[in-house]
């Protein structure tokens, strides 16, 4: 994920190690004793991560409870974002005076399915991507990306964002995409200015799909 996302932000990956790692009290009481081996392992290595990126910005390593819709609670002054898929975890953090927010998601690079396609993508998204190169299994990409959004969004805004609430525009030339989110939830949202569009960048690898962005601050 570093190479996503800008130098202000600290970007650590799971070692080996990790998965297996120390987990503080506040932590340990968010997993619960009944956590599955593979829930365990994904939560540890998330907040091993987490820490091990709020040192490399000079802080302190703090526990990162989960709030009760799982979501990370960042300490004060920080905003920071964890992800997980098989053999795969990353965390990232920043000061919240030089981004607002930031968001990244990583996934298996695989075919979604027609089904599954049409429900993370807008029939625009749809057409969109009927016109991209083969070779890449571009929904999986736009899952992705939203996930990333969904990311950025929901800690700002404290609101879901469905799938359809977000149209992804991807743009394999720059590895880049923009998600413009729709108008009724802009309407809807009781926050401060927020975000309307959100600028990430991607990449796919042999069997993985990585997404990332970041909002400057207010």
């Amino acid at each position: 994920m570093r190479d996503l996302l800008p130098p202000t932000v600290a970007v650590a990956v799971a070692e080996p190690a990790d998965w297996t790692g120390e987990l503080y009290d506040a932590e340990a009481a968010c997993l619960g004793e009944r956590a599955v081996d593979s829930r365990r392992r994904d939560f540890t290595a998330g907040r091993v991560c987490a820490r091990r990126a709020m040192t490399m910005l000079g802080l302190p390593a703090v526990a990162v409870p989960a709030a009760a819709d799982r979501s990370p609670v960042w300490p004060p002054g920080t905003v920071g974002t964890i992800t997980h898929t098989q053999g795969y975890c990353a965390a990232a953090v920043g000061r919240d005076t030089e981004i607002r927010a930031v968001g990244m998601d990583a996934e298996q690079h695989r075919d979604l399915g027609p089904e599954v396609g049409r429900l993370i993508c807008l029939p625009e998204e749809q057409d969109l991507l009927a016109r991209l190169p083969s070779g890449v299994f571009w929904s999986a990409v736009v899952f992705s990306a939203k996930e990333t959004v969904y990311k950025i969004w929901h800690p700002i805004v404290g609101d879901w964002l469905g799938f359809h609430d977000a149209l992804v525009v991807l743009d394999p030339a720059t590895e880049t995409f923009t998600a413009r989110i729709t108008p009724a939830k802009i309407d809807a949202a009781t926050v401060p200015q927020p975000p309307s569009v959100i600028i990430g960048r991607f990449t796919v690898e042999a069997n993985l799909v990585r997404t990332a962005a970041t909002l400057p601050p207010l």
